[in-house]
C-alpha cells in the first residue's frame, strides 16, 4: 500500500469518476484504474462501486477513507512542520479586508508582495466583505486573519486583535450648509444630525456600527438616506447635497478638493477604529502564522487619540 494510492482513491470518490479524477491528478485513466485495482486486491475488498453513473465508495471503501484522510493529513502536517523548521513556508492564506481598511498606512498589497517575495510557495486569497461577516468567517475558520473596522463594543470571544488606526469621524457637507454656522465653528454636537439625512457606510461596517452606537448614546435614531461601501462615493453624494456624510477625518485641503467642509463630531465623539484580527489561539497553518507576525509589525498598534472637546 502506498500513500499515492490512498490519494487516488480519495480523489476518485471526490470527483465521482475516474475520468475527472485522472484529469485532476494529471494521470492517464488506465493507470489510475490499475492503481485502485491493485489497492483493492491488496486489501481483499472492493472499495468503489462502479455500477452507477457516478463512482461511489462501498461500505468498506467508506471505512478505508476515514483512515486514508487521516493518513494524508498527517503526512501534510509532517511536511508543514519540517518546512517551518527549515524556514520554508508553504501553503495558502485567506486574508479578509473591509472596504477602506487597507488604505493610508495600511498597505495590504505591499505587505502581501513583500511576504510573497520571501515565501514564494504561499498562495493568497483576499476576501472583501463587511466587518460583521468577516468576524463570523474568522470564528468559523474560513479566514486566517483580517483587517476590519470595529465599534466601541468588545470583539466576540475567541478573537485576538490589535487596534491599528483610531480616527475621529466627521460630518461632511457642502459649503453654505446651515450646520456650518456660526462661521468658524470648530465642532458639531452629534445631536445636530438628528433631523438630517445621513450618508453612511453599509450596515455591518465598523464606521456604521460606531455611528449607530453613538446615536443611541445621544438619544436618537439616525436617518440614513444613502449607504455605500465606499467612503469616496459618500463624499461625492454629500458634495451634491444629498445629505450629510459621516466619514473618517481628512485634511481640510482634501475636503475642499471634494467640494466639502467637515466638522468633528462631539457629545459624544465618534471614532473609526481599524483592527488587525485573528483567532485568539493563532492561525492554524505555519504560512498564516508567519504572515500574522509580519502583519503585526507592518501595522503596529496605536493608542486611542484624545477625544475632541465639545
Amino acid at each position: 500500500m502506498e500513500l499515492r494510492q490512498l490519494q487516488y482513491l480519495l480523489t476518485v470518490v471526490e470527483e465521482g469518476g475516474f475520468t475527472r479524477a485522472a484529469d485532476r491528478l494529471y494521470l492517464a485513466q488506465p493507470g489510475l484504474s490499475a492503481q485502485i485495482r491493485q489497492l483493492e486486491r491488496e486489501l481483499g475488498q472492493p472499495l468503489l462501486d462502479r455500477t452507477g453513473g457516478r463512482v461511489t465508495a462501498t461500505e468498506a471503501g467508506e471505512a478505508v477513507l476515514l483512515y486514508a484522510r487521516a493518513a494524508l493529513a498527517a503526512v501534510e502536517g509532517i511536511r508543514r512542520t519540517a518546512d517551518e523548521f527549515a524556514g520554508l513556508v508553504r501553503g495558502h492564506v485567506t486574508f479578509g479586508v473591509a472596504s477602506g481598511a487597507a488604505t493610508g498606512g495600511h498597505d495590504l498589497p505591499a505587505l502581501l508582495a513583500d511576504f510573497h517575495e520571501e515565501h514564494p510557495g504561499v498562495e493568497f486569497s483576499v476576501i472583501e466583505d463587511t466587518s460583521v461577516h468577516m468576524l463570523t468567517a474568522l470564528r468559523r475558520g474560513e479566514l486566517d486573519l483580517a483587517l476590519l473596522g470595529v465599534t466601541e463594543d468588545e470583539l466576540p470571544p475567541g478573537i485576538g486583535f490589535q487596534i491599528v488606526a483610531d480616527t475621529p469621524l466627521v460630518a461632511a457637507m457642502p459649503p453654505g450648509d446651515p450646520l456650518l454656522d456660526p462661521v468658524g465653528r470648530a465642532a458639531l454636537p452629534l445631536a445636530a444630525l438628528a433631523d438630517r439625512p445621513l450618508l453612511t457606510l453599509v450596515r455591518g461596517t465598523g464606521i456604521r456600527g460606531a455611528l449607530e452606537h453613538a446615536c443611541r448614546q445621544a438619544g436618537f435614531r439616525p436617518r440614513i438616506a444613502f449607504e455605500a461601501a465606499s467612503p469616496g462615493l459618500l463624499a461625492r453624494f454629500a458634495a451634491r447635497g444629498l445629505g450629510v456624510a459621516v466619514l473618517p477625518e481628512m485634511p481640510s485641503e482634501t475636503a475642499a478638493t471634494l467640494g466639502l467642509c467637515t466638522l468633528p463630531l462631539t457629545s459624544p465623539g465618534v471614532r473609526g477604529r481599524i483592527a488587525l484580527v485573528w483567532p485568539v489561539d493563532g492561525p492554524s497553518t505555519p504560512a498564516a502564522k508567519a504572515l500574522l507576525r509580519r502583519a503585526r509589525k507592518a501595522f503596529p498598534p496605536v493608542a486611542p487619540a484624545a477625544p475632541v472637546a465639545p
